[in-house]
């Protein structure tokens, strides 16, 4: 089974299939990466490097905006994303 999957190319982060531990090294669609920390199952991992305000794409969708600069291979959640969805104030 794969370590995560890969939905859309406009995806800048995959969704983990089970717990990966940091310093893993899984490959999503020919894409390389090393893990930076651990992550838990079912959430996401950042496959591009992702500066302090750009959008965060999972299954083509913009899910969020990163509050921090967030490396390839960094756990991708609440701690470093702020979403966007269902905010009148964050529509852009």
């Amino acid at each position: 089974m794969n370590a995560a999957i890969h939905i859309n190319s406009k995806d800048n982060v995959v969704t983990c299939l089970r717990p990966i531990g940091k310093g893993e090294n899984i490959i999503v669609n020919s894409i390389s990466i090393i893990t930076n920390m651990d992550v838990p199952v079912f959430h996401k991992i950042a496959i591009t490097d992702i500066l302090k305000g750009q959008h965060c794409y999972k299954y083509g969708e913009i899910i969020g905006d990163a509050i921090l600069d967030i490396e390839a291979g960094d756990h991708v959640h609440v701690h470093n994303i702020e979403s966007t969805r269902g905010r009148g104030d964050k529509q852009k």
